[in-house]
């Protein structure tokens, strides 16, 4: 029976060399190497940081079977094996000796005035004003007014996207077993006319976050999807919920959230 793995790897030297390495050693251990991905691959390896890591999953439109991160980078928290320990990796794959995470995304039904089109995200969907203006929002959940925003924006980030952009900007870690979403306010202006949060707000996974911008200046709303910007004319409203697809993270058997946490930003 074939056994088909898929490598995926950003083009640093380090990486490039892991790639050539751990092509060798799974060939030498009977599997059949890929570079784009196939049909019948059962695991997905993506080698650089954690930039490469969510390219990965979005260039391979967030495959069912696991995928598991060799870290080339620097912060490393999705990717967690090092080059030095491919052989205990492949070791433990060939015995099972493996956890996998099931990591939920996020959606975001984005409606311009001509047609509306869904985003997922591992980590966040973060709205900006372009042009790095104030961006003013209409923010309602389960279609109750919360709040009339005025600030930078808004991040809205999964528990496993806690540890980025939402950790920078002020929000809180959150244990990746919940299930819910966090909006972290990104400089919230208070005013007679605009009343902000200025901390983090958590929701529940069955909410629905309706954000409707107010246009001031321009027409143009910019929607950052796990780092990568996307501009967009005459938006009208903006749904961001908790979606069904999920993506499996495989880990080494020892792996601890907070103990990565610990090691990573303390």
């Amino acid at each position: 029976m074939r056994r088909i793995i898929t490598i995926n790897s950003n083009q640093v030297q380090k990486s490039l060399e892991t790639k050539e390495l751990l092509t060798r050693k799974l060939q030498s251990m009977g599997f059949e190497v890929k570079y784009d991905f196939h049909p019948d691959t059962e695991l997905v390896i993506s080698i650089g940081g954690d930039g490469s890591f969510l390219k990965t999953i979005h260039d391979f439109d967030f495959p069912e079977v696991p995928v598991v991160g060799i870290n080339t980078g620097h912060l490393g928290f999705f990717p967690d094996i090092s080059p030095d320990n491919i052989d205990t990796f492949i070791d433990a794959y060939l015995k099972e000796d493996y956890l996998i995470q099931d990591i939920p995304l996020i959606g975001a039904s984005v409606c311009t005035d001509k047609h509306c089109f869904d985003v997922f995200a591992i980590n966040e969907v973060v709205i900006k004003g372009d042009k790095s203006r104030t961006i003013h929002i209409n923010l309602k959940v389960n279609d109750k007014h919360i709040q009339k925003f005025s600030g930078d924006g808004m991040i809205i980030s999964t528990p496993t996207g806690s540890t980025a952009y939402n950790y920078a900007a002020g929000g809180s870690i959150v244990d990746p077993s919940l299930s819910l979403m966090q909006l972290t306010p990104l400089y919230p202006i208070n005013t007679n006319a605009y009343r902000s949060f200025t901390s983090s707000i958590i929701f529940s996974r069955n909410s629905i976050i309706n954000i409707a911008p107010e246009y001031r200046f321009e027409n143009s709303i910019l929607v950052v999807v796990d780092g990568v910007e996307h501009i967009y004319n005459q938006i009208s409203d903006i749904k961001i919920f908790m979606s069904d697809i999920k993506i499996k993270l495989l880990r080494m058997s020892n792996y601890e959230f907070w103990s990565r946490v610990s090691e990573k930003f303390l």
